[in-house]
């Protein structure tokens, strides 16, 4: 009905034409289309996720970039939006509720997956002991998109989902609000400290790389 397999993941363009990020009010077919997914209609709810699938998946793999968990949380997010259409007011923007229903589901696997030991690299307590010179630095064995996971992953998650929304999907301060459940003001606040613990964290990571390296050098 209105599943969404992995090769259709895999080949899903990362430019959705329906962005939810423009703000306003929802269009007229939106409208109709959740008025009658409310009142059961499947094929409605269909479209909505034909509409929404695409941007979903690219948003949740800034989160966590393997494509498979990605793809499952994509289905349980429709899953999730699907069970509380009845929740919804229709009067609303679908597009920032469907996506507070997929952030918030994304970072309950994070928290799950973090209370199981196996979270990203980089974000024990211990962040700050010196380099150990004898450890080769693992960010040589990193692109720059991992890099930048690395790091996002450093920053609280408030910080990290505004950051992430914003700047790397471009949505509108607007729509950040309604998919955190703020205020515009508090999004652009915590915008600007985003970007100043995002460059801190970047430039502490380069001075430990450069000591590992220098004292790799000296051996």
């Amino acid at each position: 009905m209105w599943t969404m397999s992995e090769s259709d993941a895999e080949n899903q363009s990362l430019d959705s034409e329906d962005s939810p990020e423009n703000g306003g009010a929802p269009s007229e077919s939106e409208v109709r289309l959740v008025h009658a997914a409310r009142n059961g209609d499947n094929d409605a709810f269909g479209e909505l996720v034909q509409r929404y699938e695409r941007r979903v998946l690219k948003v949740i793999r800034r989160f966590i970039p393997d494509l498979e968990i990605a793809t499952d949380l994509v289905q349980e997010s429709f899953l999730r939006a699907f069970e509380r259409m009845d929740q919804f007011d229709p009067s609303r923007r679908f597009g920032p509720w469907l996506f507070r229903l997929a952030v918030n589901l994304t970072y309950d696997h994070l928290r799950k997956v973090r209370r199981r030991g196996r979270w990203a690299l980089f974000t024990d307590a211990g962040e700050d002991r010196a380099p150990d010179p004898a450890v080769a630095d693992p960010r040589k064995d990193l692109d720059l998109s991992q890099e930048v996971q690395v790091v996002l992953a450093e920053i609280p998650e408030a910080y990290r989902t505004v950051l992430i929304l914003r700047d790397l999907e471009g949505f509108c301060t607007s729509d950040v609000a309604a998919v955190t459940d703020r205020s515009e003001a508090t999004i652009r606040w915590r915008l600007a400290e985003a970007r100043k613990m995002f460059r801190e964290v970047w430039e502490r990571r380069e001075r430990r790389a450069e000591k590992t390296r220098l004292s790799q050098g000296d051996t």
